[in-house]
């Protein structure tokens, strides 16, 4: 008995030191890397940062350093935007909301590979790796508020006619219906991929494609910033010759649009090019799944010109960002650290 025992609490401490281990070592750096600090921030408060930071990913990398260029450019164009310590103040809150999850998460973590599985590590862990969602929607509305109106005047020459207009000619409510549904699919592409993923439990492969999905909305939000182009909805109204009608599907798409629409950041498209940095992971992981999405992401791409929300050269700018968003988060998933969360914490089912 009493040898028994001895094992199970070599066992425990052998656990337990695999845990700090693994967990400290994005802490060792980080202390190092800010030695200089040590004289002029409190011992516990440095080495909590530096336990927040080591928690964090690849895909919080990139999400800072989005946040990091889009805030110089906030600074340099204060003038032209309403509100923009208010802008700034409201991203440190989301900066250091993103820090504290990934820290708790850490934390959680590190008690689940010691003591077990838990509901409350499983709830830590599931909002870590489930985020980036909001994230992702904050990023978006966020843009509604950092257009500068005096910008807005881009030509349309470059496709010849106005495509939304052209295609009027083929509206009737079923259509309509059809072509709103197709533009509504943009919504469970990365939930899709990324449930597979997070219940196979491929840690890399989810965090891959959270990264690529992260990198190219990022590019996309920093031309929109810098180049604010109306979408036909705006520049174009009065030229229709009749609403888009349609059904329950349609009604779903104005409410979302109404609600969420916004003003000045068409080009590149958001939507395409966070449609392709998905399907470029489907690609990558599950070569079925991307040949089931891939017609999907073809009709999305149609219906947002159908739908008057984006030109052709916005499906253009964003099959380009959403592809860069894969190449560049490729090479940052292979990075040391890029994943920092495994299945500590869940629940087998």
């Amino acid at each position: 008995m009493n040898g028994e025992k001895t094992r199970a609490m070599q066992t425990q401490r052998a656990a337990q030191a695999l845990a700090v281990s693994e967990t400290y070592q994005g802490e060792a750096v980080f202390l190092d890397a800010t030695r200089g600090m040590s004289e002029r921030a409190p011992g516990l408060l440095r080495r909590e940062t530096a336990a927040a930071w080591a928690a964090c990913g690849g895909f919080e990398r990139a999400a800072f350093a989005y946040f990091g260029v889009s805030s110089v450019l906030i600074a340099l164009f204060a003038e032209h935007l309403r509100h923009p310590l208010r802008l700034l103040g409201v991203r440190a809150i989301v900066v250091g909301v993103v820090l504290l999850l990934c820290w708790i998460q850490g934390r959680s973590a590190e008690r689940s590979r010691v003591e077990g599985e838990s509901l409350t590590g499983w709830w830590w862990h599931f909002w870590r790796h489930w985020y980036p969602h909001l994230l992702f929607l904050f990023c978006f509305e966020e843009l509604a508020q950092l257009q500068d109106a005096k910008l807005i005047a881009f030509d349309h020459w470059m496709t010849g006619v106005h495509p939304s207009i052209w295609l009027e000619q083929f509206v009737t409510p079923g259509r309509n219906e059809f072509m709103q549904l197709a533009y509504l699919t943009y919504f469970v592409y990365l939930l899709v991929l990324g449930g597979i993923l997070y219940f196979r439990r491929e840690w890399k492969a989810y965090w891959s494609v959270m990264t690529y999905s992260m990198l190219g909305y990022s590019i996309g939000y920093i031309v929109a910033m810098v180049f604010p182009i109306e979408s036909p909805w705006f520049a174009m109204a009065g030229m229709w010759k009749a609403p888009l009608d349609g059904g329950p599907i349609t009604a779903t798409i104005n409410f979302i649009e109404h609600y969420g629409r916004v003003r000045g950041a068409a080009f590149p498209s958001a939507h395409v090019a966070g449609s392709i940095a998905v399907l470029w992971g489907a690609w990558k992981f599950r070569r079925w799944l991307f040949w089931v999405m891939a017609p999907l992401v073809f009709l999305m791409c149609v219906s947002t010109i159908w739908g008057r929300y984006h030109y052709i050269a916005d499906i253009f700018g964003g099959i380009v960002t959403g592809t860069l968003g894969y190449v560049i988060g490729s090479w940052v998933m292979e990075r040391k650290r890029a994943v920092t969360t495994d299945s500590s914490g869940m629940i087998r089912f």
